[in-house]
């Protein structure tokens, strides 16, 4: 039996990825991440949308609208999550939802204004990449 064709086969990012962009994306990283056929999530996005409808969010109302985005969605769907997490906190709770649905991440990169403890947890967990790999993706 023949396996089902991947329509991301041939571009090297399989529809299953899970990236997540630390700090907001610059003007070397933007045009390689928008090029990826996956789903973009970002919080500054997502306010900045709402801006019309009621005053700005604050941090908790942030976190639980990722919350619901992040477990509403199908367990094997790809997606491109940049501006999230911000603080080691939000790192660390992260985690605990990817290990809540047993999913792991892809890889992590950093973009401007990433928090340095984000950055250090991250390498360790062996996720990061650094920009002169994702030039060669």
């Amino acid at each position: 039996m023949t396996s089902i064709f991947d329509l991301f086969s041939g571009c090297g990012v399989s529809a299953k990825t899970k990236l997540v962009c630390l700090g907001s994306m610059g003007e070397s990283l933007s045009p390689w991440v928008r090029s990826l056929n996956l789903e973009h999530v970002s919080p500054a996005g997502s306010s900045r949308s709402e801006i019309s409808r009621g005053p700005a969010k604050g941090a908790d109302q942030t976190l639980a609208s990722l919350r619901r985005w992040f477990f509403a969605r199908k367990p094997d769907a790809g997606f491109v999550l940049s501006d999230f997490p911000a603080t080691l906190l939000q790192a660390i709770v992260f985690d605990e939802w990817l290990d809540a649905r047993a999913e792991t991440l892809t890889a992590v990169v950093v973009g401007e204004n990433a928090d340095p403890a984000v950055i250090n947890h991250y390498r360790t967990l062996g996720l990061l990449i650094e920009r002169p790999e994702l030039s060669a993706a």
